[in-house]
């Protein structure tokens, strides 16, 4: 899959796996026992030359394609999906400002974002609604020259440390999703409350949690979707995200056969090394298997939104394959281990925690199938 990445691409890939290795993994268990991201938060990430993935050159960016950005990822998920994950809605809020920000937010917001000193957070799904993204009743009411923003969002990744929100509100509930805006919020902003982080199975370092607004007072230079843009500027990276998604779960999948693999090499039973036994031979050759086709149903969805043409179906396959079988093949994995599969001197834990947490993140599992099956039922509409 590599072959077809430009020269400057790989060796991207190539620090983001040298990041994961040096910095993450050796700190991914101590982060998810202390429940929250280090001091420096993404500084390192941004150091490494993690922000900006997509943005073009003259912005300040790397200018990947959405191939390489899906290898950057996976290649993190390798020490740690939830650290990745943070970094995947990062840049994927600085993309919306460069394509869709005017020059004043461009230049106001991207350069701390590039940085890493300011972590951004996308605010669309509501304790009410989940998957069902067009359901927003946090309402933007118009005021003068500007808006009043009132309601809430629940299940917000870097809840707990973002300092900059993309928040979708509706300014005209008969209009349904045509009434639907995105503004750029401070997080420190009068009439903005941060919640109290969830407490979840795993992925702590994700600070998931939610916002509240409360008569929230915004000049129209906050706006980055206005109405009726909004709610096509919510879904315009969904493909991708699914994608990256897949191929995230790939990466924990990768590293738990990994693991797998060497502890039972070294392991003995009965006479002879654990690996040596057929049975669990053909379990991890199953796990190899599922890996290697969630692979390619990731990568053929991002090739697609590299070549502008619709992914919708094959993001929505590599999403809900890939995720089914992280769950099952890192469970596997650390079944192969005997019990010290359940220890956190091992990454696997963490790894079957955030699979479980990918089967809902960027629309459930159940939305792909939704998907799906409405493609398959077109013709016999």
């Amino acid at each position: 899959m590599d072959t077809a990445l430009k020269p400057f691409e790989q060796r991207v890939i190539n620090a983001a796996a040298d990041f994961a290795t040096k910095v993450i993994a050796p700190n991914a268990a101590t982060w998810e026992l202390q429940r929250s991201l280090p001091p420096e938060r993404i500084r390192p990430a941004a150091q490494a030359g993690l922000t900006g993935l997509l943005l073009a050159e003259d912005q300040g960016g790397r200018g990947l394609s959405k191939t390489a950005m899906a290898r950057v990822m996976e290649e993190l998920s390798m020490a740690d999906m939830a650290y990745a994950f943070i970094l995947v809605v990062h840049n994927n809020f600085m993309n919306a400002i460069a394509q869709a920000g005017s020059q004043a937010q461009r230049e106001r917001y991207l350069p701390d974002m590039l940085s890493g000193a300011c972590l951004g957070a996308f605010l669309l799904t509501e304790p009410q609604s989940g998957s069902d993204a067009a359901n927003v009743t946090t309402t933007a009411r118009r005021d003068g020259g500007g808006w009043v923003l009132n309601g809430a969002k629940a299940w917000i990744t870097s809840a707990a440390n973002a300092d900059l929100l993309s928040v979708y509100a509706q300014t005209d509930a008969a209009k349904g999703w045509r009434g639907i805006a995105a503004f750029i919020v401070p997080a420190d902003h009068p009439g903005v409350v941060r919640e109290t982080p969830y407490s979840t199975m795993g992925a702590h370092v994700m600070g998931t949690g939610g916002f509240r607004f409360e008569d929230c007072r915004l000049s129209d230079e906050a706006v980055l979707f206005p109405p009726g843009s909004g709610f096509k500027g919510a879904l315009a990276g969904i493909d991708l995200a699914r994608a990256n998604v897949a191929a995230m779960c790939c990466g924990m999948m990768a590293n738990s056969l990994d693991v797998a693999l060497a502890h039972a090499a070294e392991r003995r039973a009965f006479g002879q090394r654990v690996v040596d036994f057929q049975g669990l031979q053909w379990q991890l050759a199953d796990v190899a298997t599922d890996l290697h086709a969630a692979r390619l149903m990731a990568f053929a969805a991002t090739r697609a939104i590299d070549a502008g043409q619709t992914a919708a179906i094959a993001a929505a396959h590599a999403k809900k394959f890939a995720t089914r079988a992280a769950l099952k093949g890192i469970a596997d994995c650390m079944q192969v281990m005997g019990a010290d599969g359940y220890k956190h001197d091992f990454p696997l834990a963490r790894h079957l925690a955030c699979a479980k947490m990918g089967h809902y993140i960027d629309g459930t599992t159940e939305i792909q199938n939704v998907v799906i099956s409405r493609d398959l039922l077109r013709p016999y509409s």
